[in-house]
């Protein structure tokens, strides 16, 4: 891993080269449809360097993009990224640039549930085969791959239930078998993991989260080693995909402070889950830096830092108690996404509904939280507050 204190400074400095920001300290902002050339041979020279940061079209880029293009680049370690309008976007567009009709899709079992309906809704229209399976099966890859089978799709940690997967082993074992390896890496951010060094071919980032980091703007990176970007690069160009100037350059923006905002979420969060580990209520944590995690021990080896999203199972509960305990909270409050400066906090249900690989425990409510920016001792006593709730629902019951 990268000396945090270089890091630190990479953090800052990477995508200011002066042939984009011409000058300036952050990169202005050129909005463009057209490129206007003045002779035939201009027009020539920059369809021939229309991937080598020439201006050609506006949904090739423009300087403000092709910055923050180059500093995600540098920071996941890859050949190139390409931007898409959302997360979504950058998983569904990963996907379709390296599958076609008759393929065979491994796909993790805790994956978002977005890209599961993505699997199921668009891919299958296409003929495109998922199988599912455990985050945690490791060598046990072997036996689910199928002459036609084409990508290993990860996630590590998984949506809501937080297995770390063993990603260098996934991954040699299906590159012996010709696979791409494509990895949804928004929970370490481009700072802390080292997916390329892990053997992944293609890591994706939802930026509208911790690259952002102000819950203001979607966009959504993938990144690609020097085999396969050419091939992202241009069927993601031939699918449409684009992303407004504007929200690249907060997105840049949000990039400088990475660093330090991703140390105090961690350092909020970490706080926080001492403290649950020991209330009453709490029957284990899924925060990959606990040993309590499916997982953790690759989380101790394959990851520089943990962040603010994790999760905890309850003892018991319904779902009354819950609504109980997560509504009417002062600095929590609900919603989708995370990776802002705002805490979050979520009830899910239904966690074995999507899951077709492995089985949940759906008699032991789980609760997702997002630990932001605010002081862990006011975050405690609003959690402290949602347990008295929930706690006299449940005695309520007993009566």
């Amino acid at each position: 891993m990268t000396d945090k204190h270089q890091l630190a400074t990479q953090i800052v400095s990477v995508g200011r080269d002066k042939k984009w920001t011409k000058g300036v300290i952050n990169p202005p902002v050129f909005r463009a449809s057209t490129i206007v050339f003045d002779t035939m041979e201009d027009m020539r020279h920059a369809a021939k360097n229309k991937t080598n940061g020439e201006m050609f079209y506006g949904r090739r880029g423009t300087p403000t993009h092709f910055a923050f293009q180059a500093a995600v680049s540098e920071l996941e370690g890859g050949a190139g990224t390409a931007l898409y309008p959302s997360g979504a976007a950058a998983i569904s567009a990963a996907l379709l640039s390296f599958l076609q009709a008759g393929d065979h899709l491994l796909m993790v079992d805790s994956v978002y549930e977005p890209t599961r309906d993505f699997c199921s809704h668009i891919l299958a229209g296409f003929n495109i085969e998922t199988t599912y399976y455990d985050p945690l099966i490791g060598e046990g890859i072997r036996a689910l791959i199928r002459p036609n089978t084409k990508v290993l799709f990860l996630e590590s940690p998984g949506s809501i239930t937080m297995e770390v997967q063993d990603v260098p082993t996934l991954c040699r074992i299906a590159h012996e078998h010709g696979l791409v390896t494509i990895l949804d890496n928004t929970w370490a951010s481009p700072i802390n993991s080292k997916p390329f060094e892990m053997g992944v071919d293609v890591s994706i980032q939802a930026a509208t989260k911790y690259i952002v980091g102000h819950s203001d703007v979607m966009i959504g990176t993938a990144t690609a080693n020097e085999q396969y970007w050419p091939q992202l690069r241009e069927r993601s160009y031939l699918l449409g995909q684009t992303t407004s100037p504007d929200d690249v350059y907060l997105a840049t923006r949000g990039l400088r402070t990475l660093g330090v905002r991703m140390a105090q979420h961690e350092k909020n969060a970490l706080k926080v889950a001492n403290w649950l580990q020991t209330r009453p209520e709490v029957d284990h944590l899924r925060h990959p830096a606990f040993e309590t995690c499916p997982g953790h021990e690759f989380f101790k080896r394959d990851f520089s830092a943990s962040n603010g999203l994790f999760s905890f199972v309850l003892k018991q509960g319904d779902q009354e108690a819950v609504t109980a305990l997560v509504e009417n909270m002062q600095h929590f409050k609900m919603g989708f996404s995370w990776g802002g400066y705002e805490s979050l906090i979520l009830g899910i249900f239904g966690i074995e509904r999507i899951r077709s690989a492995t089985k949940w425990d759906a008699s032991k409510p789980l609760i997702r939280v997002h630990i932001g920016l605010e002081d862990p001792e006011d975050l405690i006593a609003d959690l402290s507050a949602g347990f008295e709730r929930f706690n006299a629902v449940l005695a309520a019951k007993v009566k």
